[in-house]
């Protein structure tokens, strides 16, 4: 594998999740593939799971890590051509992606959607950016409109945790107070169209996804049919995405609670972490039995573990 922009990059997603749950029984068993390498995790955006996660897998293989917050560690950086300079951007992509692949020999890259630009997020000008001028293999820690990390580690929380062959399982919106990007939904709708089970995306009417990625995924506007026997249930909030970037309903009543919980098949609640408790979903409900967003996190590494491996294999 030379790159992981998205699932697509996966030769085999079932095959992927299976040595990540063999990598977890022993996660230091590839200690020395990293030797005498290094991966430059490069943050636009703040971080917590992604950083820390990423981070153990790739000690876990022997890597040397380099850690760069831009906005406070570095120079603005420009990735539009032809540019004339003369702002508060200080260095062009071209040098600083050239510049940064002679210090380490894989890159990952973090950086969210603007939501204000919809033609730019779309083309992924920074993740694109790196890989076209820095000539190594680069990560997606998240980008504009992508987490495949995130998402691998959430297949790896199903296969570990499903009891039913065919599961249920349903993507549901859920209100925040602020506009929030579609890449967490659409990395999990493209993981789930590669699984064999029942997939319901529920949201309010005009919150609809991009219909390419969605594709024939079934879509229910009433959450509490959706949930009806559902196995796993994922509460994740997006803004809108033909209105782009748009907050145009927020309603409080499709927070998750245990009133909901209750139409399930003794569902599993699942999350990507940070939530904001009693808005996206109720204490009881992240606080009970059947919450394995802890579990869900702690796979963060696994998932780039594993991906790392796959890297170095080819390096």
């Amino acid at each position: 594998m030379q790159h992981y922009t998205s699932l697509k990059d996966l030769d085999s997603l079932q095959l992927t999740v299976q040595e990540a749950i063999e990598l977890k029984k022993n996660e230091l068993q590839y200690k020395t593939i990293g030797e005498g390498k290094t991966i430059c995790l490069l943050f636009f955006n703040n971080s917590l799971r992604t950083r820390l996660s990423t981070q153990k897998a790739a000690q876990n293989l022997g890597l040397n890590t380099i850690v760069m917050n831009f906005g406070n560690e570095s120079w603005e950086l420009e990735f539009e051509d032809g540019v004339i300079m003369n702002q508060n951007k200080s260095e062009h992509i071209k040098e600083a992606a050239k510049v940064i692949a002679q210090y380490c020999d894989i890159v990952a890259i973090r950086a969210f959607a603007s939501l204000t630009d919809k033609e730019k997020d779309t083309n992924e000008m920074i993740l694109n950016s790196f890989i076209k001028y820095a000539g190594i293999p680069v990560v997606n820690m998240e980008s504009a409109t992508g987490h495949p990390l995130q998402a691998l580690a959430d297949a790896i929380t199903m296969e570990e945790f499903k009891i039913a062959k065919k599961p249920k399982v349903v993507l549901s919106w859920a209100p925040h107070p602020k506009a929030l990007p579609h890449a967490v939904a659409n990395s999990f709708v493209e993981m789930m169209q590669l699984q064999d089970m029942n997939f319901v995306i529920t949201h309010p009417e005009g919150y609809e996804l991009n219909s390419e990625i969605t594709k024939n995924s079934t879509i229910e506007y009433n959450q509490e049919k959706a949930f009806e026997n559902a196995d796993f249930v994922y509460v994740k909030n997006w803004s809108s995405y033909n209105d782009y970037g748009e907050v145009i309903i927020n309603d409080s009543n499709w927070m998750l609670t245990a009133a909901k919980m209750n139409l399930t098949n003794n569902a599993k609640f699942m999350h990507c972490l940070p939530v904001r408790r009693n808005v996206v979903v109720a204490d009881e409900v992240i606080d009970s039995e059947n919450s394995i967003v802890i579990q869900q996190a702690n796979n963060r590494t696994y998932s780039a573990q594993i991906v790392l491996k796959k890297i170095l294999d080819n390096l």
